[in-house]
């Protein structure tokens, strides 16, 4: 190929173009559990978590209903990832061979998210929501009708490999997703940029700004108890039983369990077995959708 400005402008076209449709072929596992936020700042703030309301009998006036209010803060931190490709390479028409890099480069940046999302799902036994707590902690206080506070637990217990269960039926999910700025395909690639002049390289790169963080707690419900029927109906009959502020039954829906790869064949026997292993009826069987991911730590 001829080094001019117009061929290495349709390079980065084609490359752009193999890097999007790669990264536009990935499902993705955190698309299930998040609430996904445009962010138009460095950063933002979310006074509405933890707020409940109540409906009552409309008789007079209305009553106004003082909502608590959290500074709970995302920021967005940036991302990139970046290739070279040999300026040699493009002179001698071999830029084909670097097709499969474009397309894992899309790949890696569609489902860089999923390092966040279930990173930090997995660090909720250490890691602060919008109360204060823990986000899976055995203290969430709650307000009661008479003014005192209640402390409800989402968390199980034990000491063995985590799985959670889910209300991901609202619009507000377990866990943010923030985006600040989507993945986004660049080059350095003229014949000035320092890189092309002393290297003979040419960078092209990704980058992203975007961050994630705890949701409303009550929606999930993590164990570290070993993955059986009896424990399984213990965190859905607690999800069940959920009540916000002011004694308000949250109607809470248990409908994903996310486990990792190692739980899969305890989650199938529980959520898609036609028979427990007494051989009577499994009365768990689709009480929740399966979720086995690799990206759980």
């Amino acid at each position: 190929m001829i080094i001019n400005q117009s061929n290495l402008a349709d390079l980065f076209k084609g490359y752009k173009l193999i890097f999007q449709n790669a990264f536009n072929e990935v499902k993705n596992d955190y698309e299930q559990i998040v609430m996904t936020v445009p962010s138009g700042t460095s950063k933002e703030v979310y006074p509405w978590l933890g707020s409940t309301t109540r409906f009552r009998e409309w008789i007079g006036a209305r009553v106004l209903q003082n909502l608590t209010t959290h500074d709970f803060t995302i920021k967005n931190k940036s991302w990139e990832n970046t290739v070279t490709v040999d300026r040699e390479a493009i002179e001698d028409d071999t830029y084909g061979i670097f097709k499969p890099m474009f397309e894992q480069l899309g790949q890696d940046a569609k489902k860089h998210p999923n390092e966040l999302i279930f990173s930090l799902l997995s660090a909720g036994f250490s890691s602060l929501c919008f109360d204060g707590q823990y986000f899976f902690d055995t203290d969430h206080p709650v307000l009661n009708d008479d003014g005192t506070i209640s402390s409800v637990s989402n968390f199980g217990g034990g000491s063995g490999p985590a799985w959670f269960l889910l209300d991901t039926s609202r619009f507000i999910k377990p866990i943010i997703y923030q985006v600040r700025k989507d993945y986004n395909f660049v080059a350095m690639d003229k014949e000035t940029d320092d890189n092309v002049f002393n290297r003979k390289e040419y960078i092209y790169g990704v980058d992203a700004r975007s961050n994630v963080g705890f949701g409303l707690w009550q929606l999930a419900f993590a164990s570290k108890q070993p993955l059986t029927p009896e424990n399984y109906d213990a965190a859905r009959t607690a999800m069940l039983s959920m009540r916000g502020d002011n004694g308000k039954p949250l109607g809470i829906n248990p409908c994903l369990l996310v486990v990792r790869p190692s739980q899969e064949s305890a989650a199938k026997k529980i959520l898609q077995a036609e028979k427990n292993d007494a051989g009577a009826t499994n009365i768990y069987q689709n009480t929740a959708q399966l979720l086995s991911t690799p990206w759980l730590l």
